[in-house]
């Protein structure tokens, strides 16, 4: 007699009692080893009881979407702890299959009709509550026993009291304490069974209460049933967080029906689709580019925000925002924040929407000029600081900037940010308006009086002033006489005599010197100072004090190729040339540093400050000194060049 999995496994006491009288009363043969163990392996697998399904196991299924049918074949889930004691313990070599075989048929009619089968309803009555159980008698001679877990409520707390009515089915026959295991949740399932069927066939929409979290999904309660949904059809993008959907209401639909196993799975998916594709539809019919909508921000990004138009998102660019500036999307929309939104651009292949928010407001920039004319004073909110300047909102989309060159009278600032920081509050000067650029140039220093504009009152030009050294460069020296103003001191005017290569040979940086005022151009915030012009000019009083003929004494300084340079005076130097130095006769002299000889002056040139000297001439006329001897005993009027020349020769001849 052959019996199929539910009668197995609803009968399975009676086969352990029957496999146990058998093993006792029947010798082992060892003739029929290998045939009892085939038939015996052959016995187990009928003997399997059915799969229990959970939503573990559900979604393991539906993940990797084989298809349900009814003749599938169920394998066992038990491990070896979970079969019978007369199988797991007894040997296989010791049994009998053959006459387990014959006794288990012979009783299998009478356990029928002991024990209902598991799609019969039992109407029970509650006896008790345990921490893991719900005892029901259902008029057996032994009690039933349910999971406590199956007939929790949403609270947490059990349906059901001592003494309640409770509708069950017969699980898995009785536990090894005497106990029928009854299963709560499939009588349920068989209760609205057939409004799920109708639902999945008519793919209507349903209520399910997400009673928690389980590997994979959620686990769903629809009509007191428990249902799975995976995490791929929670939303239309994967959720991360599938906690947060514990003990909501979701509307879902039945994508997955399976009655002999009890599968049930459903989606929630698949009705956000159709009605985002419903929306989509309504949508496409009226966009257009230039159209103005209405949409709910769905996602920020450091780019823009993407806005969901009813069931096609736009991409709401930063730069098309706002006509000013902004650093993030956030800093103007939240998401779900409702907007009006202009469309810029429709691809209808892609179907890509451009939106913009600035441009249902006129710009700003195109009448910024009136608004805005020059020299306006204008106040502003500092938006940021920059090594060459700050920008300043003067309103929503009109930015300006204030050049570092423009912030103070002062050269010596270092940074912007040491003057304003953003967030200021500030007062500017409109200085430049471009409206085509989007730009406007403003300033600060303009609030205060341009002290270059006094400089000529307050520093006349040849007045001495004092200040402190404050640069040195190769072509001069930077004087700061006052804050803001500083005056340069050009190499050529440090020395009167001495001839300056760099201004460090004459000056330090820090040191306070005067000097006297050259120049001033305001215009173009100009300086010229002199040092050497606080001293007296050892060349003009050189040539106020000589003349042509005269015979100086002089030191040779430095020689070159076509003469020689020889200093007559304390800073004054002359040029004794190859051709002038001769001696009395006419033979050439080779002059060198160091020498000291008297010359005549036989060239002067106050203008470019040149002498020339000559040795050469020096012996044709009297020395000044034979001049001056001369000039004593005879008077000054009467005296001529030639009686000098004549006093001089007889003074020779007589030597």
């Amino acid at each position: 007699m052959s019996f199929n999995e539910s009668t197995a496994r609803d009968l399975n006491p009676i086969m352990d009692e029957g496999s146990s009288s058998s093993e006792s009363s029947t010798s082992h043969d060892p003739s029929r080893e290998g045939a009892g163990t085939g038939d015996s392996q052959n016995s187990n697998r009928e003997t399997t009881t059915l799969k229990t399904e959970t939503p573990e196991s559900i979604a393991l299924e539906t993940e990797a979407a084989s298809p349900a049918s009814d003749n599938e074949t169920v394998h066992p889930t038990q491990n070896a702890s979970e079969t019978h004691p007369s199988e797991a313990e007894a040997p296989r070599e010791e049994m009998d299959f053959a006459a387990a075989l014959e006794s288990f048929e012979a009783e299998q009619s009478a356990a029928e009709a002991a024990a209902p089968a598991e799609d019969n309803l039992l109407h029970g009555t509650v006896v008790k509550l345990t921490d893991k159980h719900v005892v029901v008698d259902v008029g057996f001679k032994s009690e039933g026993m349910v999971p406590i877990a199956q007939v929790l409520g949403r609270d947490g707390q059990p349906k059901f009291k001592a003494g309640d009515s409770i509708d069950v089915v017969v699980d898995r026959g009785e536990t090894e304490e005497g106990y029928i295991l009854l299963s709560y949740e499939k009588a349920q399932r068989m209760r609205v069974w057939d409004d799920l069927d109708k639902a999945y066939n008519d793919k209507a929409t349903i209520k399910g209460y997400v009673v928690d979290r389980v590997k994979g999904g959620l686990s769903v309660d629809v009509g007191g049933v428990r249902a799975f949904l995976p995490g791929s059809q929670v939303d239309l993008k994967p959720v991360r967080n599938l906690d947060a959907f514990k003990g909501q209401e979701l509307e879902v639909r039945v994508i997955k029906l399976n009655k002999k196993r009890g599968n049930i799975v459903v989606s929630r998916k698949q009705l956000l689709e159709e009605e985002q594709a419903e929306k989509r539809s309504k949508t496409l019919d009226h966009l257009e580019e230039g159209a103005v909508l209405t949409g709910t921000v769905k996602n920020l990004t450091d780019y823009g925000a993407f806005v969901d138009l009813g069931g096609l998102d736009g991409l709401l660019h930063i730069t098309d925002m706002s006509w000013g500036r902004l650093t993030h999307p956030r800093d103007l929309v939240n998401v779900g924040d409702e907007i009006h939104v202009k469309v810029l651009k429709f691809d209808k292949d892609k179907q890509r929407v451009s939106l913009g928010f600035k441009q249902l407001t006129p710009d700003p920039w195109l009448d910024a000029a009136e608004r805005y004319p020059i020299g306006a004073h204008v106040k502003g909110r500092v938006l940021s600081v920059t090594d060459y300047g700050a920008f300043v909102e003067l309103e929503q989309g009109i930015e300006g900037l204030v050049h570092v060159s423009e912030m103070t009278w002062s050269k010596r600032m270092k940074h912007p940010s040491k003057i304003v920081k953003p967030g200021d509050e500030v007062e500017t000067v409109v200085l430049n308006v471009n409206p085509t650029e989007r730009r406007i140039s403003l300033g600060l220093k303009q609030l205060e009086q341009n002290p270059w504009e006094q400089l000529h009152e307050k520093y006349p030009v040849g007045s001495v002033v004092e200040g402190k050294v404050r640069n040195l460069t190769d072509f001069g020296a930077f004087i700061e006489i006052e804050d803001g103003i500083d005056g340069l001191v050009h190499v050529s005017n440090l020395s009167w005599t001495k001839r300056v290569k760099h201004p460090s040979e004459v000056l330090k940086k820090g040191e306070k010197v005067k000097a006297q005022v050259l120049a001033i151009e305001p215009d173009h915030r100009r300086l010229s100072l002199g040092i050497k012009q606080t001293q007296p000019d050892v060349w003009e009083t050189f040539f106020d004090t000589h003349r042509l003929g005269d015979v100086v004494h002089g030191k040779v300084l430095r020689t070159a190729q076509f003469g020689a340079f020889v200093e007559i005076a304390d800073g004054v130097e002359g040029l004794c040339h190859n051709s002038e130095a001769t001696d009395s006769h006419g033979a050439p002299m080779k002059l060198e540093s160091g020498q000291e000889h008297d010359f005549k002056i036989i060239k002067m040139n106050p203008e470019e400050k040149k002498v020339g000297l000559s040795l050469r001439a020096v012996g044709q006329e009297a020395s000044r000194a034979d001049v001056e001897a001369y000039k004593q005993p005879v008077s000054s009027s009467t005296t001529t060049l030639g009686e000098i020349m004549n006093w001089k020769r007889a003074s020779n001849d007589q030597d």
